[in-house]
């Protein structure tokens, strides 16, 4: 073979190398455009954001008192109807007091006949006639049929039911005719009595959200009979329990059912309702703010990653390729988190899940879990 002839073929395999090349070339372009274009990006932006806290409780009184009597007997009338206002003091109910009126009328002839035999005694030892031990034995008589007559007399006034406190008859009382049984653990409760001026809700909140929420925090809540209506309110209690004791061995609120059950705790809010529109018993959605912030800066949730070393978020180069930043999170709302430290605004992040060309592919799927436990949309931010 002359020389000729491998010049030539050794520019043809030289032309056929550049074709390849400049073929791959072209393709890898192509392919890495294709790439880019299939990212979803959205630009970090100053947004106001909002953390709240959801919980549902039972609107109820602040000031409310069950009526029962302190002695049993059968109801002999109800002076008040459901509804109705009443004062402290005034007699709202009445209790047949035949069976105490004679008891009050035997307890007073003991009375009298004791302090006959008293006076009798007395005189004697004062003239030396009776003994020291025959006059205390009167005085002793004497005494105590006045303490039995006080308890009947105590006994037949109790037949009178007065309004302990200013209020409203809040459901049907008892109908005459009834028996009032008294008792320390279940009384006969005859009515209630609600000051329905000032209202609370007492709701359960759980415990990976309970340390978010602080005395003096604001609130807004509906119920089902205004639903076009939100309610405003005040946290202005949190318990030092969880609602069932669950810590309590010594009362076995501990045990292998609680513990795999979620722990909540009671939190009290003051409610505004100026018009009266809430009555008690309705339930109420609650959406406690537990912090806010002004222009902060912030990306979707769904920008978001994690991995074993934090958090993190992928920026969107001007060439369409990714940098794997690492981000200080701040507040969460619904839909965005507040990046303290790490990106700026203007800069373009990426809402995919594995962005072409990013430098190191592990991370979470966008939308990590929120304040309040609220979870965050894995993809509806906005593309730029």
């Amino acid at each position: 073979m002359n020389n000729k002839t491998i010049a030539k073929i050794t520019a043809g395999v030289l032309i056929a190398a550049g074709c390849i090349g400049g073929g791959w070339y072209w393709y890898s372009s192509s392919q890495a455009a294709k790439d880019a274009a299939k990212i979803e990006t959205t630009k970090v932006i100053k947004v106001d954001l909002k953390s709240t806290v959801s919980a549902t409780g039972t609107i109820k009184p602040v000031h409310s008192v069950e009526v029962s009597s302190k002695i049993t007997a059968r109801i002999k009338s109800v002076l008040v109807k459901e509804n109705q206002e009443v004062k402290a003091g005034q007699t709202i109910a009445t209790l047949d007091g035949k069976d105490y009126e004679a008891k009050a009328e035997q307890a007073q002839y003991k009375v009298e006949n004791a302090k006959a035999k008293y006076d009798r005694v007395a005189y004697l030892y004062s003239i030396g006639a009776n003994s020291q031990e025959q006059y205390e034995d009167a005085v002793l008589n004497y005494n105590t049929a006045r303490s039995s007559l006080e308890v009947t007399q105590s006994d037949l006034a109790e037949t009178i039911i007065t309004a302990p406190m200013d209020g409203v008859i809040v459901g049907e009382p008892l109908t005459p005719g009834t028996m009032a049984v008294q008792g320390n653990n279940n009384p006969t409760v005859i009515m209630r009595i609600a000051d329905l001026s000032s209202k609370q809700i007492k709701a359960k909140i759980d415990e990976t959200d309970i340390g978010s929420v602080k005395v003096g925090q604001t609130a807004e809540f509906t119920v089902d009979a205004y639903t076009d209506k939100k309610f405003k309110a005040k946290v202005s209690g949190i318990s030092q329990t969880d609602v069932t004791n669950s810590w309590d061995t010594s009362t076995g609120g501990s045990s292998s059912a609680s513990s795999a059950s979620v722990i909540y705790y009671f939190v009290t809010l003051d409610v505004e309702d100026p018009n009266n529109d809430l009555l008690p018993g309705m339930t109420a959605r609650v959406e406690v703010k537990t912090s806010e912030k002004k222009g902060a800066v912030a990306v979707p949730i769904a920008s978001l990653k994690t991995n074993a070393n934090g958090s993190y978020v992928l920026v969107v180069k001007g060439d369409g390729s990714t940098e794997e930043r690492p981000v200080k999170t701040g507040i969460y709302s619904d839909d965005y988190v507040e990046i303290v430290d790490g990106v700026n605004e203007g800069e373009k992040v990426s809402n995919t899940y594995k962005a072409a060309g990013a430098k190191s592919g592990g991370g979470q799927k966008g939308g990590m879990m929120g304040m309040g436990g609220k979870r965050g949309p894995a993809g509806g931010a906005p593309r730029m």
